[in-house]
């Protein structure tokens, strides 16, 4: 953690009527209980709390009676006014003001600092906490104010102005509610400016983004939903980009221009797996006080094309076979809610269909890290530190020789087979159904995508790859499976392969490869189906030989990924300072 440098203030001051030594620099808000020892000393190392001042959400000035906290007929209650607005100032009781009271008023009126900060809690959950210093003066009360409020304004990554989305139908129809009752309220105590949108029809945020968002205005763009609703935003927002800076986004060889404002999401959907794989949990809460404070990640893009041809921008999964025909499976099954993929899943993993295809890829070079480390991405990632920094510099490379071509950029690699799953994950894609996710080792912003590619098996070592999921054998540790990770990859359906390849595979198949073929082009017989779809974040593609880009650090997002159990352990130790 950063020093607390020099100190701007150091002050006793009083919290619940006991006495604190309180310091604030431009890093850190501190406090600690005063020393029982008739020696002073101001600052001992025996600090009981640090709050960096980063993650103070608002301060303000109150004047409250003394003795307010007392039990009798009156009571201090937090109350709202007419306007909605929080009158924690209001007093209510049956006190009869006489004269002598009157008289003393100005004694029992003190002065307090209210400051509301980040608290963290378990399993990466963070909350509003909020803390109360009684000053012996108002013109301290005021300094202080003052003070804290000039370092937060200082803040230059803090958004002042947000472009809210709100899905009210996705997952359990709960967005509209969850925003007003639990986000809303806090963007206003940091004094954040928002306009809502609630969205009408699919696409809706898209559509607006593209051409009708006035972003010039805003700091950010937030969604309320689910990874649907955030696929929405980043469609919209990496459009216009590319627009607005004459990039064609229907070149697959173009070099795309990375987006300038930051993404927030606020979890309501059915899986939130975006959300989850970058800060480590689905709580509305704790994402809302990430984009209070102005936390920034960036985040890898894949962009999808058939031909010359976009369809689709991707930055969680891409899945061909199982995942793709659950997809399928589930959207004529979307009147069963959330249970639908659960329901899909099982039918898919029965019915065991394989699919044939070509898959070229070209791998990641001069990276450090494997799909099969052991470590993750986490906050502070070295890996994407790293790797991001290569692809960039590779990326300048390219712009100053317009000759270079991606081919130069190292050898393609060809795989041919028959596959139960072909997958790309751009994360780790973990959820709360599937803790490690389906490639535990990917990063969020170093420019690569693990391909993951799954080849016929039983149904039993298949069942084997799936469990590996949620528990922690290595699911890449298999005879089967294998993982590569890549900066960009083609994929052609085995129908789609020209008249040579196929004549190629008859000769060296034989007699029953013939007939296997036969079989195929009669879907009247019963026979496995010849191609699968694209599961593209959860959307289904429309053309299954694709051609996948990796855009190194595209978006950025209102987040920090996943913090380290030791990161909340240093909040209050005293040795951090």
């Amino acid at each position: 953690m950063e020093r607390p440098g020099r100190l701007l203030l150091l002050s006793e001051l009083c919290v619940r009527n006991v006495a604190y030594d309180v310091s604030l620099s431009r890093s850190l808000l501190a406090w600690k209980r005063r020393a029982s020892s008739p020696v002073y000393r101001p600052f001992r190392p025996s600090v009981n709390r640090l709050v960096p001042v980063s993650e103070i959400i608002s301060v303000r000035e109150e004047q409250r009676m003394n003795g307010s906290d007392r039990k009798d007929d009156s009571s201090w209650k937090k109350i709202k006014g007419g306007d909605g607005s929080d009158c924690r100032q209001a007093f209510t009781g049956n006190l009869t003001f006489t004269g002598k009271l009157a008289h003393h008023e100005a004694d029992l009126c003190r002065k307090v600092i209210e400051v509301l900060y980040v608290e963290r809690c378990r399993q990466h959950h963070w909350r509003c906490a909020e803390v109360t210093f009684t000053c012996p003066d108002g013109v301290l009360c005021q300094n202080w104010v003052r003070r804290i409020r000039e370092q937060l304004a200082s803040i230059s990554t803090r958004p002042r102005n947000l472009l809210v989305y709100i899905n009210p139908y996705g997952g359990k129809r709960q967005g509209k509610r969850i925003y007003e009752q639990k986000v809303a309220p806090l963007f206003a105590q940091a004094g954040i400016s928002t306009h809502v949108i609630v969205t009408d029809y699919a696409n809706h945020a898209r559509d607006h983004l593209k051409t009708d968002a006035e972003l010039s205005k805003v700091d950010g763009v937030v969604c309320v939903g689910g990874d649907g609703m955030f696929s929405e935003i980043i469609h919209g927002l990496v459009w216009r980009t590319q627009i607005d800076n004459g990039v064609d986004p229907n070149c697959p060889e173009e070099d795309l221009s990375p987006c300038s404002l930051r993404i927030g999401i606020i979890p309501a959907g059915s899986t939130d797996c975006i959300c989850f794989a970058t800060i480590g949990t689905n709580d509305p809460v704790t994402s809302a006080l990430h984009i209070i404070v102005g936390d920034s990640q960036p985040m890898d893009v894949c962009s999808v094309h058939h031909h010359n041809m976009f369809l689709r921008y991707s930055v969680s999964l891409l899945g061909y076979g199982f995942y793709g025909d659950m997809l399928t499976d589930s959207e004529r099954k979307r009147w069963m809610g959330p249970a639908r993929y659960d329901i899909s899943g099982l039918k898919m993993f029965l019915t065991h269909h394989y699919y044939e295809g070509t898959v070229s890829y070209l791998p990641a070079r001069g990276i450090i890290g494997t799909p099969r480390d052991a470590g993750k991405c986490r906050y502070g990632c070295a890996v994407c530190q790293h790797n991001g920094q290569i692809q960039s510099e590779r990326a300048e490379k390219y712009k100053t020789n317009q000759d270079s071509e991606c081919a130069d950029d190292g050898e393609w690699r060809t795989i041919r087979g028959k596959f139960l799953a072909i997958n790309a994950a751009s994360m780790s894609c973990a959820c709360p159904r599937s803790p490690k996710g389906l490639s535990p080792a990917a990063h969020l912003a170093d420019g690569t995508t693990d391909l993951i590619l799954v080849r016929k098996c039983s149904r039993f070592n298949f069942l084997r790859h799936l469990l590996r999921h949620i528990n922690k054998d290595d699911q890449f540790d298999l005879a089967f499976v294998e993982v590569h990770r890549v900066v960009r990859f083609r994929f052609t359906p085995r129908y789609c392969q020209s008249d040579s390849d196929l004549e190629l595979d008859l000769l060296e198949n034989g007699k029953r490869q013939i007939f296997g073929h036969i079989c195929r082009d009669h879907p009247a017989c019963g026979c496995t189906r010849t191609n699968s779809s694209w599961n593209c974040d959860g959307e289904i593609l429309t053309h299954t030989a694709i051609d996948v880009r990796v855009h190194c650090r595209l978006i950025k997002l209102f987040a920090r990924g996943i913090e380290e159990p030791q990161v909340f352990a240093d909040l209050g130790n005293p040795c951090v300072i």
